[in-house]
C-alpha cells in the first residue's frame, strides 16, 4: 500500500473514533502520522542500505564511529547512542569486524575496557556509501525551504523535549 492510502485510512479512522469519542485530541492523529512517516523513512533507509549489505543498526553504529574524531567508542556507549542492547551490539560488531569496517580491542589506557574503532576501510566505505544516499534525502525534503527545515527541526526538538519530560515524570530511564 502507498503512504497516501495509509494516511487516507488514518484520517477516516480518526474521524470515526472522533464520532464515538469527540474529546479525542488531534494529537492522536499527529502521533499516528509521525509513526507512519517514521516507518516509511526507516523502510527507505533499509532499502538504500541493502546494496551495501548493511542494516539500520549496523549503519548507525558505523556512523557513530565515523563521526567521532578518534573513531572509537566502547560497546556500552554505542548501545546507548544507537538504542541497541548489549547482545545485539555484539552481533553488530561481529558483522562489521568480519567486513573489516571496524576493530574491537582492549583500550591501551585501560585493558579492562574494550574499544570499537572504525578502520581506514570503514572510513572509505562510509565516504563512498553516504553520498549515494543523498538524492533520496533531497527527494524526501523536496519543496521544503531552509526556513521550513529549521522550523521542522525546532518543532521536533520541542516534541523530543516534551517526550523527555513525560519519561522523567513516569520514572522511565532516559
Amino acid at each position: 500500500m502507498s503512504l497516501s492510502y495509509d494516511l487516507q485510512m488514518l484520517d477516516e479512522g480518526i474521524a470515526r473514533v472522533r464520532n464515538i469519542i469527540p474529546e479525542m485530541p488531534e494529537d492522536a492523529a499527529l502521533c499516528r502520522v509521525m509513526l507512519l512517516i517514521s516507518q516509511r523513512m526507516h523502510e527507505q533507509l533499509e532499502n538504500k542500505l541493502k546494496p551495501f549489505k548493511l542494516n539500520d543498526s549496523e549503519f548507525r553504529t558505523l556512523m557513530m564511529l565515523f563521526s567521532k574524531p578518534d573513531g572509537s567508542f566502547t560497546p556500552g556507549e554505542l548501545c546507548v547512542f544507537t538504542s541497541q542492547g548489549a547482545t545485539n551490539m555484539t552481533r553488530i560488531a561481529d558483522a562489521l569486524i568480519k567486513r573489516g569496517l571496524i576493530t574491537r580491542a582492549p583500550s591501551a589506557e585501560d585493558r579492562r575496557r574494550v574499544l570499537m574503532k572504525i578502520t581506514a576501510t570503514g572510513k572509505r566505505f562510509v565516504l563512498k556509501m553516504l553520498p549515494e544516499m543523498f538524492p533520496s534525502l533531497h527527494l524526501i525534503f523536496a519543496g521544503f525551504s531552509d526556513a521550513d527545515r529549521r522550523n521542522l527541526m525546532r518543532l521536533l526538538r520541542k516534541l523530543a523535549y516534551n517526550l523527555c519530560q513525560l519519561e522523567n515524570e513516569a520514572g522511565d530511564p532516559p
